[in-house]
């Protein structure tokens, strides 16, 4: 079935959407098309679960736990599923799969508990922390369990419902996801649905929703905002990036090439902090493409199921329009493709591991997210022009400075615009860490106590001291 072809029936219910296997780019099974009319009684009974949810504390820790448990043990059937709809090699889908796990342990710890106030008044002032009600979760398709993992655990933990929707391109894998967590749940605290819009932007507007988290582009996101302006729901978005790596001069290339490499192509480039430009001192720019080069042209790709791929395909067929759309410029505009530059010749939405040498700074593959396996490298003369360039951008998001000279590399990385720097390494988070962009990297924070937080409210009570 062609990509976004719907199996249509006369009734207004029933309908389905094909799912394609990026490595083949054909059909292999189809999920719920879901109609916006269907939200009012999902929200519904997400309030209504919400009302005991909130009450039991400790019965969510639990809850949490067992499901780490059951998302574990269902490993043997995610992984498959997940690498089958998304194209990432399997030993990356059974990652993801532990970090979820992960995740839903991090979250199972007691609530935060009331914190008085201490203000030389006679009265004694306490904040205690209240959920917000139904939460919104729109995840999009490159890090489908793990992002959404990152939504609803910490809502749940902190006692909200949640209505979870999955990117259209990777349906499958997060409804069994959603099926599995569910056994540990009670009914209606976590509810899946999937289809194609206006199923989302209903689903952000929906007056019963009190938080909406998104994790997709910044024009989908300003979309988001909108909706959700309408009932004045908190919105948390991450909204992408295009990270800079700056290598300096006391770089050893040959150590940290391999590191550099991964951190621009795991996951086929599809990572919203994944390296997407380098700045290398001119001195050592040919071979910083060079040694790039030579690991891409070399690098196994495949589809994900053969366990001798590393890098999978393109998830779907609009993003590999948008590699190829940025290659193409790019290399019209003067670039030299010193490894890759073009699609594949095989089935599946595989493109060659591209490396751009010689690119104009102001290139789309430059200045925008190409969201896939192709990194430019680009010289520079000094390390103020170095650190301007890669200032230059309305993303935000992250950003890395590669040297042997820690505190040196620290100093720099203290100059970038973004919510998170690394220093020999990129696109490494702890679980117990923000994660947050600026710019238009996104609003709010993800992750840790901060993650916990986002989705509770203060309540204050006063009392006086005497009887």
């Amino acid at each position: 079935m062609p990509l976004g072809q719907t199996r249509r029936t006369p009734a207004t219910r029933g309908e389905h959407f094909a799912v394609l296997d990026p490595a083949t780019g054909e059909a292999f099974d189809e999920a719920p098309d879901q109609h916006p009319d269907e939200l009012d009684a999902v929200v519904d009974r997400a309030h209504e679960a919400w009302r005991s949810w909130r009450a039991d504390p400790a019965g969510r820790a639990t809850a949490l736990l067992a499901a780490a448990d059951a998302v574990e043990a269902a490993g043997a059937d995610l992984a498959p599923l997940l690498t089958r709809e998304q194209g990432k090699p399997l030993a990356e889908s059974y990652a993801e799969i532990a970090r979820t796990a992960a995740r839903l342990r991090y979250f199972a710890e007691p609530a935060p508990g009331p914190r008085p106030i201490t203000d030389g008044r006679p009265v004694r002032s306490e904040i205690r922390w209240r959920p917000l009600g139904p939460v919104a979760a729109i995840v999009p398709w490159n890090f489908p369990l793990q992002l959404a993992s990152a939504k609803f655990a910490p809502a749940l933990a902190a006692g909200n419902t949640v209505v979870l929707k999955p990117s259209p391109f990777t349906p499958l894998a997060t409804r069994l996801l959603a099926s599995v967590v569910s056994t540990a749940l009670p009914p209606d605290v976590l509810t899946i649905v999937t289809g194609r819009e206006p199923l989302g932007a209903r689903l952000v507007s929906h007056p019963g929703i009190r938080h909406v988290t998104f994790t997709g582009s910044i024009p989908t996101g300003r979309a988001v905002a909108r909706g959700a302006a309408a009932s004045l729901a908190r919105v948390t978005l991450e909204l992408g990036g295009n990270d800079a790596a700056i290598l300096l001069e006391d770089v050893e290339l040959e150590r940290i090439a391999d590191r550099l490499f991964w951190a621009a192509f795991r996951n086929c480039g599809q990572v919203c902090m994944a390296v997407k430009r380098v700045y290398a001192p001119a001195r050592l720019y040919s071979q910083v493409v060079e040694a790039l080069a030579q690991r891409a042209k070399t690098v196994a790709v495949g589809a994900g199921l053969d366990p001798e791929s590393r890098l999978g395909p393109v998830n779907n067929a609009p993003q590999l329009a948008r590699v190829e759309r940025y290659t193409a410029r790019a290399l019209a505009d003067g670039a030299r493709a010193a490894a890759g530059g073009h699609r594949l010749g095989r089935p599946g939405y595989f493109f060659a591991p591209t490396i751009l040498a010689d690119v104009p700074p102001d290139s789309p593959v430059v200045t925008e997210e190409q969201f896939g396996p192709v990194l430019p490298v680009l010289p520079y003369r000094s390390l103020d022009e170095a650190v301007e360039r890669a200032n230059d951008s309305g993303f935000g998001l992250g950003g890395s400075v590669w040297g042997t000279d820690l505190d040196r590399a620290e100093a720099v990385a203290d100059r970038l615009e973004c919510g998170t720097a690394w220093i020999n390494h990129h696109a490494e988070l702890s679980l117990a860490q923000p994660f947050a962009g600026i710019k238009e990297s996104g609003v709010g924070v993800a992750g840790g106590p901060w993650g916990l937080y986002g989705n509770l409210r203060p309540f204050v009570v006063h009392r006086p001291d005497e009887a």
